[in-house]
């Protein structure tokens, strides 16, 4: 049911903090007619309510126009519920009445009293901040973006949640996700501000967070997310094996884009009746497959010693994924329409060799390295991203293999990053490789700037610019970019669920309308970034700059656990130095 019993818990429990009663004032009687009202006195605004009525003797026929009953009222009845319609959910601090009329069950006038149960947030209070001992001293506490960053990927979850969940505003939902002959495709995560589950982008934040980890489990360990990491990466893993219905047969896709993104609310509330889309061998999408196999081989790893059932269940899926893959060669917006407007793929060969190389990274199969090198590419990486994994087949092959020719390929991609290279750059020093989300490719190429550092290529300048890009998110500018944390941080995230009210209270369009705060503070989430002349708005209306996405936090995170590592190890670069927008 739509009312997950556990929001309704936290909202029972809530309540008694947040609850105000007052007396019913009665402003007319007559016969056995009366018209009163409630008033509250509301010390901040709200946008979802609950008013539960107590009479002192039976009414009927109640007229009310800013909500609907919970139950149909009954003749005579002496409680009553009510909850807000969706378009008079909001009201701001003040007074804030509820009028309406009837009829008593008697002569007499009736008494009464109403409770306002206020539905706006959660009361979640802030996590508790990290500290990692014996690490240099930091500009920002990269501990407390690691561990807000994961809470992030736990506000994306989709299916049925564990009994461990940390955010109390999201419930249980999508549990009819399914495929075409009833397959369970329930889990994964939401994609980003929406509630649509895309595979693509999924797979490459999976693989690039789930790298982090393999690269740097000093930094998650010391900063006490480690087990909360693994059951992170876990989420997706897990989905994408029910994803792989058959040898030749992957579901890519959950839910309609265009159906999702004309409507707004959080996925509690939501139809649960979604449609599945799949590639097979007659409708082919390597590309996608690519990226789920590149994954599921990298959870093997990441799981070898701690879980070797999964590991082995991961692997075997990831052969079968990539050979598929390997002999149906395609674009999966091809054959799937619904994902050309949102995922659109510009090319299919990087992710074979991503694929390949993740593939030969886990078995040490020498014929995944041939296929590897075949499908490379020796060109400059533009954005390393979900669409473009050029960085990451550099970063890999380079490694793999102790080719320099992969190194020089490093390089070059660094090159065009670089103010001499032509890559341009805001007064206040970030990287501005696109309008929409620049904090996501700038983030993602600081992670491949460390990547490439720890193997060894120009280790402090690479190392320096890095930490200067992320610095910029962290707060340089005077203000974060992280939804929860440092100075000034956004407050309105382009992001459905974290802007509606605690059920059972409605959630549409006037909560994307509210010119408040979000009612939930989505810890960790990166927002896409400012103009570029470091102009920015905080505005849940503006998905350019102000939606989040699981595939922004990727490389961000893998970037600060980077970053992270580096304290620990005493090698950290200088953060005054960022002042002068260094180059790499």
């Amino acid at each position: 049911m739509w009312r997950c019993v556990a929001l309704l818990v936290t909202t029972l429990l809530l309540a008694e903090a947040k609850n105000m009663t007052v007396d019913m004032e009665v402003t007319q009687h007559w016969d056995d007619n009366f018209e009163g009202r409630f008033c509250f006195n509301l010390p901040h605004p709200i946008i979802g309510f609950e008013l539960v009525l107590h009479f002192s003797s039976g009414v009927k026929s109640i007229q009310q126009w800013l909500g609907d009953w919970l139950h149909p009222p009954t003749d005579c009845a002496t409680t009553l519920t009510l909850l807000n319609q969706d378009s008079h959910g909001a009201h701001p601090a003040g007074e804030f009445c509820v009028k309406m009329m009837g009829k008593v069950c008697g002569a007499a006038a009736p008494g009464g009293q109403g409770t306002l149960v206020d539905l706006t947030d959660d009361g979640m209070q802030p996590p508790k901040v990290p500290h990692v001992t014996g690490a240099a001293q930091t500009k920002y506490n990269y501990a407390e973006v690691i561990e807000k960053s994961i809470m992030f990927y736990e506000a994306q979850r989709s299916g049925k949640l564990p009994a461990n969940n940390r955010i109390p505003w999201r419930g249980d939902s999508a549990l009819k996700d399914k495929g075409a002959g009833g397959e369970d495709l329930t889990g994964g995560w939401y994609d980003a501000g929406d509630n649509v589950k895309f595979n693509f982008p999924m797979a490459f934040s999976t693989t690039m967070l789930c790298w982090s980890l393999l690269e740097f489990p000093q930094a998650y360990s010391k900063s006490g997310q480690l087990n909360y990491m693994y059951d992170s990466i876990r989420w997706p893993l897990e989905y994408f094996i029910k994803c792989h219905t058959k040898p030749n047969e992957l579901y890519v896709q959950v839910g309609s884009g265009s159906k999702d993104h004309g409507s707004w609310t959080s996925p509690e509330r939501m139809d649960p009746n979604r449609p599945a889309y799949k590639i097979d061998a007659s409708n082919p999408g390597s590309d996608v497959a690519m990226d789920m196999a590149a994954a599921m081989a990298c959870g093997s790893m990441a799981f070898k010693s701690k879980d070797s059932a999964f590991s082995g269940k991961l692997l075997s899926h990831a052969k079968q994924i990539y050979s598929f893959a390997k002999a149906h060669q395609g674009f999966y917006s091809t054959s799937v329409s619904d994902a050309a407007a949102y995922y659109r793929s510009q090319n299919y060969t990087d992710e074979n060799n991503w694929g390949a190389a993740w593939l030969y990274k886990a078995t040490n199969d020498n014929q995944y390295l041939a296929d590897a090198k075949v499908r490379y590419a020796h060109e400059p990486a533009w954005g390393f991203s979900w669409d473009e994994k050029l960085g990451g087949n550099h970063l890999l092959m380079y490694k793999l293999t102790g080719d320099d020719t992969y190194k020089s390929d490093i390089e070059s991609t660094m090159t065009t990053w670089s103010k001499p290279g032509g890559m341009a750059y805001t007064p206040k020093c970030l990287a501005f490789r696109l309008e929409w989300g620049p904090l996501r490719y700038s983030a993602n190429t600081a992670f491949f700037a460390l990547m490439a550092a720890k193997y060894g290529v120009h280790a402090a300048s690479y190392r320096q610019w890095a930490m200067c890009q992320i610095h910029y998110a962290l707060g340089d500018t005077g203000r974060s970019y992280v939804v929860g944390f440092g100075t000034n941080p956004p407050k309105k995230p382009h992001h459905r669920a974290s802007s509606c009210p605690m059920l059972p209270a409605p959630c549409g369009w006037e909560a994307q309308q509210n010119t408040g705060p979000n009612p939930h503070t989505l810890y960790g989430a990166l927002v896409g970034g400012p103009g570029k002349s470091d102009d920015y708005t905080d505005d849940r209306k503006d998905y350019v700059h102000n939606e989040v996405a699981c595939d922004y936090n990727a490389g961000f995170q893998g970037a600060v656990a980077a970053l992270l590592q580096l304290a620990i190890d005493h090698e950290l670069p200088s953060a005054s130095k960022c002042t002068s927008c260094p180059n790499p």
